[in-house]
């Protein structure tokens, strides 16, 4: 019998790419959409990647428990859950709002757990299963302008590390992919820009218009998102796979070096990198 998955914000981006991979590659796929799946299911059509479509909103619990009753009704359980569902704030912090602010971690961590919390009974009673979070390699470093998703990146890993500790009794395996910049969907429906902080009047506006069309154009112009697929597959199926998986440039780049350099330094290797402001440069503190 194939191994069930469920996978959530599967409509697009590296949701879609993982849902039609291990659909093609004999899984039982249901992926989780809030609305507008007519485009996946095209493109699984055409791949021949046969998967059901399940409504899923990690922010509303009722269309949690529902979805996750409908995976284990349809397969009789749940082997693999893929947490991806997720946005990015640009925002400073000091223009960040309380909704938006809480709306960044309802939806990247909050709706995560509460997936988890539901597929977890299923899980432990089969005695195994595998859950992957689609985190960042922002969950080990920072950028300016995206604090707020930095911290509910880093959240995500604070949950696998610890999660780990508490399931791997049951036989449930716990790992993050910390992915890269790919060529997504990301900016144009991923990313929420507070309007304070892109406004030409903005203290920020220099750093604005240095950073954020360098991130822009990394995303807009990255490359698939099929090695973040393949790196889901190959968490499945190893079960000595390492904890924390990087998958992309920046990832595989920046989380080797996070770990080898001392704080100090390697902050001014990523200002370097990015080409910012520090104190006493022009602008920089100015109000």
């Amino acid at each position: 019998m194939s191994k069930s998955v469920l996978i959530t914000g599967a409509r697009s981006g590296m949701g879609r790419a993982t849902a039609l991979l291990l659909a093609r590659s004999g899984y039982r796929v249901f992926a989780g959409v809030r609305e507008g799946e007519a485009e996946l299911m095209d493109a699984a059509r055409a791949q021949g990647a046969g998967l059901t479509t399940v409504r899923l909103d990690v922010q509303d619990p009722a269309l949690v428990r529902e979805a996750v009753a409908q995976v284990v009704a349809q397969a009789g359980g749940i082997d693999v859950l893929v947490n991806n569902a997720g946005f990015g704030l640009l925002a400073t912090v000091e223009d960040g709002t309380d909704d938006e602010m809480i709306r960044q971690f309802d939806v990247n961590v909050f709706g995560l757990l509460r997936v988890t919390r539901e597929v977890l009974p299923h899980m432990r009673a089969a005695q195994g299963g595998v859950i992957i979070n689609i985190s960042s390699f922002l969950g080990r470093m920072g950028l300016p302008l995206l604090t707020h998703y930095n911290a509910s990146k880093y959240a995500v890993e604070g949950i696998t590390d610890s999660l780990r500790l508490e399931v791997g009794q049951f036989g449930i395996r716990v790992h993050s992919v910390l992915a890269g910049l790919f060529g997504t969907n990301f900016v144009r429906k991923g990313l929420v820009a507070n309007p304070d902080t892109t406004s030409g009047d903005s203290p920020y506006r220099d750093l604005v218009g240095h950073f954020v069309p360098v991130v822009a154009a990394a995303i807009n112009e990255g490359p698939s998102p099929q090695p973040i697929a393949e790196a889901v597959k190959a968490i499945i199926e190893n079960e000595q796979s390492d904890i924390a998986v990087p998958v992309g440039a920046e990832a595989e780049s920046f989380v080797p070096l996070r770990r080898s350099l001392p704080d100090k330094e390697f902050e001014q290797r990523i200002i370097e990198t990015f080409g910012l402001p520090t104190a006493g440069a022009k602008g920089a503190a100015k109000a």
